[in-house]
């Protein structure tokens, strides 16, 4: 059979390594503000293209019928002045050299990449002539970080008009991403939708909060969204939809930087989950300090923890997953403390092709 290549925009964004560093020069980009209102009705549009021979700017926030010269600095930084530009919500784009790009530097720009499904279209994530659910943006309060946050919820077909209540998976994406990423290139709701329709996993409802924090490190960021998801995320979704509010009916998932949030979120409410899926991720073997602290509050809780959690699961995509000696390092302190958990690898390395793989197993395993 011939394979077929599916090209569709949607928005997502791939998810970065959560442990890559590398060195690079820095330069005009790194601080460049793309978007700048001057407060008069002027505003300022700035990107940054160094070998780029012509730049102009499209969209609906350039005046009807005018051009408008965008000049280059010597930084390589091309910028143009809108003038008399009222309050509202505009799109734009930038013309570099012929071909139009959309503005890298904007908050929204990791959510406008396309996706390529690559496949005959009988995958497992393929969008198939099945009953279809419904995939959600939801907005909430979030109490402790005193702000707006978004999540999406996928419930499954049929779920208007039933009158059933459901567990819930709560599904967290990786660093550098955001909410948008399980269902976007992450495949969630069709996943989800194919096991549904062939009967191979129960019906429920799968919450993906946006598990990326703005902080100055990782170690801040983790327990930020913990208290997010136990003080703000949970009470929206049991109180905005019809859901088994237990802790035999409430699961967590998380890969990469979400994997280090399934952990903490562990560590403090163990008691409020049944089921904990860890995948491609890892406390890091070298903070000794950090692993200390770890090993002993896996000590404190491992006698409840073996009694309460039915399923601990940790995953890894082979030797070649970044977080593979992390993760491998980590589960001696669960040996040390006696807590019961399961182990899968599988090659992939540290990528979607896994995490696809991961969802589609898991979904079939919980709330059974």
């Amino acid at each position: 059979m011939n394979r077929k290549f599916f090209i569709t925009s949607m928005l997502a964004l791939a998810t970065l390594p959560l442990s890559a560093q590398w060195i690079r020069t820095s330069t005009p980009n790194d601080t460049l503000r793309s978007v700048r209102s001057l407060g008069n009705g002027n505003v300022v549009l700035s990107i940054y293209a160094p070998e780029a021979k012509t730049v102009s700017i499209g969209g609906d926030i350039m005046p009807w019928g005018k051009k408008l010269d965008v000049r280059r600095a010597d930084n390589g930084v091309w910028s143009v002045v809108v003038p008399e530009v009222k309050d509202g919500v505009y799109r734009y784009h930038f013309v570099v050299d012929g071909v139009n790009v959309y503005d890298p530097k904007s908050p929204t720009a990791g959510e406008t990449s396309a996706l390529a499904f690559i496949g005959s279209g009988k995958e497992f994530y393929a969008m198939k002539q099945v009953p279809h659910g419904a995939v959600a943006r939801r907005y909430y309060e979030s109490k402790n970080l005193k702000m707006t946050r978004r999540l999406h919820v996928w419930t499954p077909a049929g779920y208007e008009k039933s009158t059933d209540k459901l567990p819930v998976l709560y599904l967290i994406h990786g660093g550098g991403d955001t909410d948008n990423a399980w269902p976007g290139v992450g495949a969630a709701g069709f996943i989800l939708d194919n096991l549904l329709a062939e009967d191979k996993i129960k019906p429920m409802i799968v919450v993906m909060p946006n598990g990326s924090i703005p902080t100055q490190d990782l170690e801040g960021e983790v327990p930020l969204f913990e208290e997010d998801l136990v003080k703000s995320v949970i009470p929206f979704i049991e109180s905005n939809y019809r859901v088994m509010a237990d802790k035999d009916h409430r699961a967590m998932a998380g890969l990469s930087m979400g994997g280090m949030e399934t952990l903490e979120t562990m560590l403090k409410d163990y008691d409020k989950f049944a089921y904990f899926w860890v995948l491609s991720s890892g406390w890091f073997a070298n903070n000794k300090q950090a692993y200390a602290n770890y090993q002993q509050q896996l000590n404190n809780i491992s006698r409840n923890f073996n009694k309460g959690v039915r399923q601990l699961v940790f995953t890894q995509g082979g030797p070649e997953d970044i977080a593979y000696r992390n993760g491998k390092a980590m589960l001696r302190l669960f040996d040390k403390a006696g807590i019961k958990y399961e182990y899968t690898e599988a090659p992939g390395g540290h990528t979607w092709y896994t995490w696809r793989n991961n969802l589609y197993q898991l979904a079939q395993r919980i709330f059974k």
